[in-house]
């Protein structure tokens, strides 16, 4: 049988279509990138983290170092930086080109800032010369810096640079920075570059700090945000049924009592946090979880002050020990909410959470209406 006629036409049109599927993937090298005044550069780096780019040359006579930095910004009205820390590897300590649009002309700008720490970031000199700075901004939405920069006598001689650099939504007044995500990405954007092999290491620790994180915010939602609204739960609703006296008790102290202790885990990994992070504060998060660990300690001793029955200080312990467990109860799942709001986790965790605290609060909806048919009951007879 003779080949069908139709065969060579559909050769080229998959071979069209591979080129339509491959020429965007090629684009998104630092190889294939052009700039509007023609630049050129003895080396480019595909950087590994937040889809950005670094063009460079270093003249080891002068140690002048010239770069052209591509990144999008995380929002439109967002800025991207490069950076190199002379004397640590993180953000803090670090000497920042900053790229945003003018919100007045809509032009890109370039501005230098010198990031002392996290809690102080603003435009100043940098602690080295730096000239011909300029910026712009791309067809893909991308911006580009480029300036060349006079290597610190020191760097020059080990021929290697700390480089950071960063991404973020927005600018306030006064070219004030507005906070970066402290997802994988933003924390690991960091590097050593090799200013003679042209050559870039990636960062580490930025894995380490999030699976902190995720521990940290593990302990908490399991213990305010799960144990303690079910062993409140185990307490209200299980000591109606005769038949469940005292096994309520026991399971209400076990919830709360394991509670208790995996919320101070968790807290105490929220402490490690902060200490490493310096200049970052999640100041609602933060008190929130202060008190959360006070008002539990105090609620603990309850289990050891716990008078009889019939005891005349029965009434105000009573008191005592409902006003702080239902206080625990609405700090620790507003707080649980605040922490998936910083880690910025998938969405499905949120839902996830989500879905059990509605589960937990249709259980005690029903089991209040079938406490109170019970109790009705009880009176009518009595």
């Amino acid at each position: 049988m003779a080949p069908s006629s139709s065969s060579p036409s559909s050769a080229v049109i998959w071979l069209c279509f591979l080129g339509l599927i491959i020429s965007p993937v090629a684009s998104l090298t630092c190889s294939s990138q052009k700039f509007s005044q023609n630049q050129v550069y003895s080396n480019c780096l595909d950087l590994p983290y937040l889809s950005s780019y670094l063009h460079f040359s270093y003249d080891s006579a002068n140690t002048t170092l010239s770069i052209g930095f591509v990144a999008t910004p995380s929002d439109s009205g967002g800025w991207i930086a490069w950076a190199i820390n002379p004397k640590a590897t993180g953000m803090a300590g670090s000497q920042s080109l900053v790229a945003y649009k003018n919100s007045s002309t809509g032009t890109v700008q370039v501005h230098t800032y010198d990031v002392a720490s996290y809690a102080s970031i603003v435009p100043k000199d940098l602690s080295f010369e730096v000239w011909d700075m300029t910026a712009e901004s791309r067809n893909d939405g991308s911006m580009a810096i480029f300036a060349k920069i006079k290597v610190p006598a020191d760097l020059a001689a080990s021929g290697k640079i700390n480089q950071v650099w960063q991404v973020g939504p927005s600018v306030g007044a006064g070219g004030m920075l507005a906070k970066h995500d402290f997802v994988a990405a933003n924390l690991q954007a960091k590097g050593s570059l090799d200013l003679k092999s042209g050559q870039s290491t990636a960062g580490s620790g930025g894995n380490d700090k999030l699976k902190k994180k995720n521990i940290h915010g593990i302990l908490n939602a399991v213990s305010w945000g799960i144990l303690f609204p079910l062993g409140a739960i185990i307490a209200r609703y299980m000591r109606t049924f005769e038949c469940a006296d005292p096994a309520w008790f026991y399971l209400h102290a076990f919830c709360q009592v394991s509670a208790y202790a995996i919320g101070v885990a968790g807290w105490g990994t929220g402490l490690k946090l902060g200490s490493e992070s310096p200049g970052i504060t999640y100041s609602a998060h933060r008190n929130i979880g202060i008190a959360l660990f006070a008002f539990a300690t105090v609620q603990i001793f309850a289990l050891f002050i716990r008078p009889k029955k019939d005891h005349k200080y029965r009434f105000y312990w009573n008191i005592y020990h409902h006003s702080f467990g239902y206080a625990i109860l609405v700090l620790g799942v507003i707080n649980v909410f605040k922490g998936l709001d910083i880690l910025s986790p998938e969405h499905k965790w949120k839902t996830a959470y989500t879905i059990v605290i509605i589960a937990l609060g249709g259980i005690a909806l029903l089991l209040e209406a079938i406490t109170w048919v019970i109790v009705l009951k009880r009176k009518s007879k009595k």
